[in-house]
């Protein structure tokens, strides 16, 4: 039997805890609250997930699928949904295929993908025909909904070490959360990038990862490029599904890139933007980025546990009598301004797929700020115009989001 301090304590893996689910959920809040606070990165084990053997499976036959066949389900200015291989990090492109799906808008996977009741924000889902692949919907599907379960579970734990939060008065908001999340999963796939495709794409200083599985930084002047650029997630938080035998995965922590070498067996988590907003900055958005290999091709899958579309971000109620004066006070020490999260996305997919030079932050948000930001005033603007039911379009609103037009 482990002694009580063992079992508050999670065991490390190159720097980054290692948290066990089977434990019971006191002994899990103080060492997931930790990890969040500490690092932003977490590997999880004995999480239960019974769909990942047959996901991978599925995720490796879709992107052998012939490239005119991935095309036809290519996603566009006004679906952020379907097959890729142009995304831009912060106006860098990455060195990856890939594959979003989402929740339905009438949250019912039974309909139609194309139905006109599963049109929302982000658009609709364009999975391959049955012929193309006959069960790959069915296994999608299933890993997402078991994504989302865990998903909810360990942000309740998140909350929970947020000891001066009134849970009682924030339930309302977990209901709404379990109902109404517009969560997506991303599958990618990243082929080997030789030397030679590094000097023709790259865009940036050489990372790349050797044939040994090390990784060095280039010092020839060459330009390659990154699988994924350095940035943060937007969402409460990420659960990350990798290949165990090729490590490309890194977190920036003490001043330096430091790789996550999976455990096996175990999903990789990270706190993101909006957990970030949320805790009022106790839980932190870690950056990270992806690295190329030279000569190994990898298959990841990150599922983004996003907040509803009309949900405003912002601290939770604090454990304080209502009579109490120092509720003002404490309002006063917030750092950001509510955030729109259907806007925040609306935005942030603009700066993906568009090289329009659209960025949005959460530094956006923050209070302490000379002069408020133009996206405190167009979110607004945006919530007023009820935008969240349709697929939002960058051509419709491309005046409007570089700040050229104040109307729509």
């Amino acid at each position: 039997m482990p002694t009580s301090e063992e079992s508050t304590t999670p065991h490390y893996k190159d720097t980054f805890p290692v948290i066990d689910l089977s434990l019971p959920e006191e002994d899990l809040i103080p060492q997931i609250a930790h990890a969040c606070s500490t690092f932003g990165f977490f590997q999880i084990i004995n999480h239960e997930h019974q769909s990942i053997a047959n996901f991978q499976s599925a995720m490796v036959d879709y992107f052998a699928l012939p490239r005119e066949i991935k095309l036809s389900y290519k996603r566009r200015d006004d679906n952020a949904r379907g097959y890729f291989d142009d995304e831009l990090t912060r106006q860098k492109r990455d060195w990856k295929e890939c594959l979003d799906v989402g929740v339905p808008g009438s949250r019912d996977w039974s309909r139609a993908d194309d139905d006109a009741e599963n049109a929302c924000l982000d658009g609709w889902n364009q999975f391959p025909s049955v012929e193309e692949l006959p069960r790959f919907r069915a296994t999608v599907v299933s890993y997402f909904e078991e994504c989302a379960e865990l998903s909810l579970f360990l942000f309740r734990l998140m909350a929970r070490g947020m000891e001066s939060i009134d849970h009682n008065n924030n339930e309302s908001f977990f209901q709404e959360l379990k109902h109404g999340h517009a969560s997506y999963l991303r599958m990618n796939y990243y082929p080997p990038c030789s030397h030679d495709d590094q000097l023709q794409n790259g865009n940036g200083r050489q990372t790349t990862a050797t044939n040994s599985g090390h990784y060095k930084e280039g010092d020839d002047g060459t330009k390659p490029i990154l699988g994924v650029s350095p940035h943060r997630d937007a969402s409460f938080l990420t659960i990350l599904l990798q290949d165990e035998d090729c490590h490309s995965l890194q977190v920036w922590h003490e001043s330096k890139w430091k790789t996550i070498h999976p455990v096996p067996n175990a999903l990789t988590v990270n706190t993101g933007d909006m957990c970030m907003l949320w805790s009022n900055g106790k839980y932190q958005a870690p950056l990270h980025r992806v690295l190329t290999n030279e000569s190994s091709k990898r298959y990841s899958s990150p599922f983004f546990y996003n907040p509803p579309y009309t949900m405003l971000i912002h601290a939770p109620l604090l454990r304080l009598d209502p009579e109490d004066k120092e509720i003002e006070n404490h309002k006063k020490t917030h750092k950001y301004h509510p955030l729109l999260y259907g806007y925040f996305r609306a935005v942030r997919f603009a700066g993906d797929v568009t090289d329009l030079g659209i960025e949005i932050q959460t530094s956006d948000y923050l209070i302490d700020q000379k002069s408020p930001s133009s996206h405190l005033r167009k979110q607004e603007f945006m919530r007023d115009v009820d935008f969240f039911k349709t697929p939002f379009s960058i051509e419709k609103y491309r005046s409007f989001l570089i700040g050229k037009d104040q109307s729509i």
